[in-house]
């Protein structure tokens, strides 16, 4: 068992209470959450998987209904994050070691197609040819799933944008669209994010868009490029005194984004089982995830 291969197997759980981690709806955040439960649950630690909105579950960290995040991605959650943190009632937990880039994404193929792009500026002039029976004649924007936010309704309002954003209703359904796309070389301009393995399967382009200020999203406007940056993990203030270990371990839990894509590619490409491809990691990195319970 994973217990009998942790360096700190022998010490007791501080609690038995379940320590909670949340799930979230794409495959990269689920294994993060899940190699860290592994690692939790090998030395001793009653793990809880609790699915819950991305954003949303920052409102159960305050409470203490949920005990940790693995991933908030500064591209998105950075602003929810602080106002967490804010609180005193959750505590930013450090770098996952991932670093994070969401942007709107087109394939290669639509550069000849339509002239100007990745400048954002080009793909008014190309809006018909992205629309969409439910769009027309406006263009269409896929983004991904309402709960991710990422604030494309207010940078198509603001700069302005001759586009509609429909949201995917899954990260699968996202991704499910591309696939299908540029297999027919068919206009497709949509919310791509790394680490992920789409960047690496399918040849492309970010749309650029002006470049990001804090100006730009304080003023609620969010015209321009969103930000980048570390991928964190979050905790309520409580974790670190009813799991201290645990609490140290979380802290420690780094991947890189490589790895992370390899994971990735492997359940959402390969169609490998996610759980049992946590399990061939944890299996074969024993002396990484050895260090984050010492």
């Amino acid at each position: 068992s994973l217990f009998l291969l942790s360096p700190s197997a022998s010490a007791q759980p501080e609690s038995k209470d379940p320590i909670k981690l949340t799930i979230n709806d794409w495959s990269g955040q689920i294994i993060s959450t899940k190699i860290m439960g592994s690692v939790l649950k090998s030395a001793g630690y009653n793990v809880e998987y609790v699915q819950a909105d991305y954003l949303a579950q920052l409102t159960g960290l305050q409470s203490g209904d949920l005990t940790a995040a693995m991933e908030i991605w500064a591209t998105t959650g950075r602003e929810a994050l602080e106002a967490a943190v804010a609180t005193g009632k959750v505590v930013n937990m450090g770098e996952t070691g991932m670093l994070s880039k969401e942007e709107w994404w087109v394939p290669h193929y639509m550069l000849a197609k339509c002239p100007g792009l990745p400048d954002w500026k080009a793909l008014n002039g190309c809006a018909k040819q992205f629309s969409t029976i439910e769009t027309a004649p406006k263009g269409r924007y896929l983004g991904g799933p309402v709960t991710w936010g990422g604030f494309d309704e207010e940078r198509v309002k603001n700069l302005p944008m001759d586009f509609e954003v429909v949201h995917a209703g899954t990260d699968a359904a996202l991704f499910a669209e591309l696939e299908a796309a540029y297999a027919k070389e068919q206009p497709i301009v949509l919310w791509v994010y790394a680490p992920h393995w789409v960047p690496i399967k399918y040849k492309g382009e970010w749309i650029k868009f002006p470049p990001y200020t804090a100006e730009c999203y304080s003023s609620g406007k969010y015209n321009c490029a969103k930000p980048e940056g570390p991928i964190w993990k979050a905790a309520w203030v409580g974790m670190a005194k009813k799991w201290p270990k645990a609490a140290e371990a979380v802290k420690a839990f780094r991947i890189s984004n490589e790895d992370m894509g390899k994971l990735v590619e492997r359940v959402d490409v390969k169609g490998e089982d996610l759980d049992a491809v946590v399990a061939d990691w944890v299996s074969s990195n024993k002396n990484t995830w050895g260090k984050w319970l010492m």
